[in-house]
C-alpha cells in the first residue's frame, strides 16, 4: 500500500526586528497521522492556523513539545481551541506549568522583557490533553522520546525513523547557502556536565536528518553534533579565560573573543545585520549563564570537565 509521508517547516516570523527565520513549527504527516512539534508562541497561532488550513489539515493527533519555553510552547493552549482532540506530549515536570502557566509567564517576562510581551501571554492547557510517554506507537509510526536536559531541565528530543526533532539540544543554526552557522543555546542556569551528557546521548543515535527548533534542518547530523561538542568546550574555555582575567565589560570581551576563535560563529558576519543583533542578544545570555556556572564550580568538577574536553571528536564545518 502506498504511503503518503511529508515533513514540512511552517515559519512563525515575529514582528520583532531580527526575529525572522528563528521560530517555526515542524509538521510530520504519514497517511492519516498528523504530528506537530513546538507550535510556537501565542502571537503566531493565528498564522499557524491559517497555514494549517491551506495545507488542509483537519486534525492533529500529537503536539510534541521539546520544552515549554514561551517561544516553543506558549501558544499550545490556544491551538487546542482549534484542534481539541490533539494529545500534547511534554516532560512530566513540565505538565503542571502548562496547566497553570502563571509562574512560567512571569519568569518569561522577567528574563525576556519586551520579547516575552511580543510573544504573548501563555495560554493554559487542559489537564486531560497532557501526557508523557517514553515511546509512542501509532499504526506503523513509532516516536521515541529522549530526555535531553541542558538547554532546559525538561528538554526532550523526538525521533521518528531517522528524523530527529532536536529542539535546542545542539544549539541554534541559521540557513545559509554554504557552510554551517552554529550558536550554543545555554540558558542562564547552565550546567556543563548535564548539557554535554545530553549531546552525547543524542549523538549516539542513528539520525539522517536533524530538525532544529531554531531554524531549519540539516542532513549532516554527525557533523552538527561534533561541531556542538567543540563549541561547548570552546565557549566554556574562552568564558573562563575572561572570568579569571576579570575582563570588563565582561560579556562584550567574551563575545568579541568568540567571534575570532569559535568556528561555529565563523559565518556570523554573513548573517543579515538585524539577525546578527538577535544572535548577539542570545549569545550574551549564554555567556552570563556560563559565568555563573564557573563561579559555582568546585575543583573536582573542573578535573572532570578538563578530562571530558580532551575526549571530543574532530569536525569540519562543511556544507550540507
Amino acid at each position: 500500500m502506498f504511503k503518503v509521508e511529508r515533513l514540512s517547516l511552517i515559519p512563525l516570523n515575529q514582528t520583532l526586528k531580527g526575529f525572522r527565520k528563528f521560530i517555526s513549527t515542524w509538521m510530520y504527516t504519514l497517511d492519516d497521522l498528523t504530528i506537530m512539534v513546538d507550535p510556537g508562541p501565542r502571537s503566531t497561532v493565528p498564522f499557524l492556523v491559517e497555514a494549517l488550513k491551506k495545507q488542509e489539515v483537519k486534525k492533529i493527533d500529537y503536539i510534541l513539545l521539546t520544552h515549554i519555553h514561551i517561544d516553543h510552547a506558549g501558544g499550545t493552549g490556544l491551538l487546542l481551541q482549534y484542534y481539541p482532540e490533539a494529545q500534547v506530549i511534554c516532560h512530566p515536570q513540565a505538565i503542571r506549568h502548562m496547566i497553570a502557566p502563571e509562574r512560567l509567564w512571569e519568569g518569561s517576562r522577567k528574563v525576556l522583557g519586551e520579547v516575552a510581551e511580543a510573544y504573548g501571554e501563555i495560554v493554559p492547557v487542559p489537564a486531560n490533553s497532557l501526557q508523557y510517554q517514553e515511546y509512542i506507537k501509532t499504526g506503523e509510526t513509532a516516536i521515541t522520546v529522549i530526555q535531553t536536559p541542558g538547554h532546559a531541565s525538561h528538554h526532550l528530543c523526538y525521533q521518528i525513523g531517522g528524523v530527529l526533532f532536536a529542539g535546542e539540544v545542539a544549539g541554534v543554526t541559521y540557513p545559509l547557502d554554504q557552510g554551517l552557522y552554529l550558536r550554543i543555546a545555554t540558558p542562564p542556569v547552565f550546567n556543563y556536565e548535564i548539557y554535554r551528557n545530553s549531546l552525547e546521548r543524542i549523538a549516539a543515535r542513528k539520525i539522517s536528518q536533524i530538525c532544529f527548533g531554531h531554524y531549519g534542518s540539516r542532513q549532516d547530523a554527525e557533523n552538527v553534533f561534533n561541531a556542538a561538542f567543540v563549541q561547548l568546550d570552546n565557549w566554556l574555555t574562552i568564558t573562563e579565560k575572561h572570568h579569571l582575567a576579570r575582563s570588563e565589560p565582561f560579556e562584550e570581551h567574551v563575545f568579541a573573543d568568540l567571534l575570532k576563535n569559535d568556528r561555529g560563529l565563523v559565518r556570523y558576519y554573513e548573517l543579515p545585520s538585524d539577525i546578527q543583533a538577535r544572535e548577539k542578544y542570545f549569545a550574551i545570555n549564554s555567556i552570563r549563564g556560563i559565568r555563573e556556572y564557573l563561579r559555582g564550580e568546585n575543583d573536582e568538577n573542573k578535573k572532570k570537565r578538563y578530562t571530558s574536553a580532551h575526549n571530543i571528536p574532530s569536525f569540519t564545518l562543511r556544507d550540507r
